[in-house]
């Protein structure tokens, strides 16, 4: 499926939940990986503020991507963000929704 890159450049950015490890498996307990790199990905929630609006977003990134201590309400930079839409059928039930995937995010100067 394609993704598209997002435009943070006017944005105000600030971390809403620490990140934690992403899972494959909740049950094994087993961490998704970067397919390319092999990475550990994590989960982090940021706030986005632009043009008076501001969103809550879920974003994957590698554990590589992202300073240690990283923390809620720390203005931070957000490299490479792209969406992509997904589509899956669980138990006979279709869901769908938009996943965010980030190279990095970097503490703002």
């Amino acid at each position: 499926m394609p993704s598209f890159k997002i435009d943070l450049s006017s944005a105000i950015v600030f971390v809403a939940t620490a990140p934690v490890p992403k899972l494959v498996n909740q049950k094994t307990g087993e961490r998704a990986v970067d397919r390319e790199t092999g990475a550990g990905l994590s989960t982090v929630g940021l706030l986005v503020s632009d043009e008076g609006e501001g969103n809550l977003y879920q974003v994957t990134i590698p554990e590589t991507g992202f300073p240690e201590g990283l923390a809620p309400g720390m203005s931070v930079r957000v490299v490479g963000l792209k969406a992509r839409d997904w589509e899956n059928e669980f138990n006979g039930q279709k869901r769908h929704g938009i996943s965010f995937r980030a190279v990095a995010i970097t503490a703002a100067a």
